[in-house]
């Protein structure tokens, strides 16, 4: 006999909530486009400073022409140039230039500021790139090493040089580069970025994008190729070292904090040995930090670029920022200033986008 049984009505399906990846995403979505939002009043407080701190010390027209010009001469560049207008509209007008892509041009050679950063701000972006590559190379592998031979000889040693590498004046190792391998041996030339036939061969580059190695590569030649090297090589290890002592000191001390975690001391339980335990389950986790200092590192190399660039002639922001402030020019300084805080900002953004993809730890 079948007996039916009453049922009430039939409940509605649960809405289903996003997996964890779809609400990760979201999550990392959210938090990215807020880290981009900031990047707008970061930079405007940085435009801010630098503008009113340039005033500060005068308007640029007499700072850069006092004494060479009579003072009805200074009053008439002055009104030529607006600077006899208030400050606020001086500012004002400053803010709706930058929106519209022009930095101002210089007193001194009437060049574009935004020429200067296509042209010599390339070469500065080479040189940070070669450093970071110096710092990686150097730093990474020697803190690995260090950490592995805890208290022993080599980790003595090695402190040593990082704090060595990091407290070290950058021009003074660039002297002493110079001195050693330009000089004594006679290896490395000890100045510009190259040769006057390479710079001849690459000015005929189309497309030319002013990083001498990339546009040595369009080029096709290995002479120049080989001569773009080597000038690059003092350079970035006067600047490279600089980083690779800060690199070096955290990856150690990163990985003896991740050699003492418990998910190390299970991967050395099931047997494995201590070089896939270090290679495969602490050395990736202790790297996260390096990542995360790599952008305040990205300001201390382009800081540093202005000594390196002026003790090597690089012809990048660094040796333009030095002979402008020598030249009094202070617009075309106001402009580098500003295009360096602007690549800080943006960068910081970029740090916290790779930190945010490579550790699955963060939370946002």
């Amino acid at each position: 006999m079948t007996v039916a049984v009453e049922t009430g009505p039939t409940a509605a399906p649960a809405p289903r909530k996003p997996s964890g990846g779809q609400s990760r995403f979201g999550a990392l979505a959210r938090y990215l486009g807020v880290r981009a939002l900031l990047i707008i009043p970061t930079a405007w407080f940085l435009v801010t400073l630098v503008f009113f701190l340039m005033r500060g010390i005068g308007d640029p027209i007499t700072a850069a022409a006092g004494g060479r010009l009579t003072p009805a001469q200074i009053a008439e560049r002055k009104a030529a140039a607006g600077f006899d207008r208030p400050l606020l509209a001086q500012y004002w007008e400053y803010l709706r230039g930058l929106f519209h892509g022009d930095f101002g041009t210089t007193l001194t050679d009437k060049r574009p500021i935004t020429d200067i950063l296509v042209v010599n701000g390339a070469a500065t972006l080479e040189l940070a790139f070669w450093a970071l590559l110096v710092a990686l190379i150097l730093g990474i592998p020697l803190g690995l090493f260090a950490a592995t031979h805890r208290d022993r000889v080599p980790d003595v040693v090695l402190r040593l040089l990082a704090v060595l590498f990091y407290a070290a004046p950058v021009f003074f190792v660039g002297m002493l580069l110079k001195l050693f391998f330009s000089v004594k041996l006679g290896w490395l030339p000890a100045s510009g970025r190259f040769n006057a036939s390479t710079e001849i061969a690459l000015a005929n580059v189309r497309p030319q994008t002013h990083i001498a190695i990339i546009d040595a590569i369009l080029y096709g030649d290995s002479t120049y190729i080989f001569d773009v090297l080597k000038h690059a090589v003092l350079p970035a290890l006067a600047l490279g070292l600089l980083t690779a002592g800060v690199f070096l000191r955290l990856v150690r001390v990163n990985m003896l904090q991740t050699l003492r975690a418990g998910y190390v001391d299970a991967a050395r339980a099931r047997g494995l040995s201590e070089g896939v335990v270090v290679r495969r389950h602490a050395f990736r986790n202790a790297l996260v930090p390096v990542v995360t200092v790599m952008g305040m590192q990205i300001a201390l190399l382009l800081g540093g670029a202005v000594l390196t660039e002026t003790t090597f002639e690089w012809n990048g922001l660094g040796l333009q920022l030095a002979h402008y402030l020598s030249a009094r020019d202070f617009v075309a300084v106001q402009g580098i200033v500003t295009i360096i805080a602007i690549i800080v900002a943006v960068m910081s953004f970029v740090i916290d986008l790779a930190v945010a993809l490579i550790d699955p730890r963060v939370r946002f």
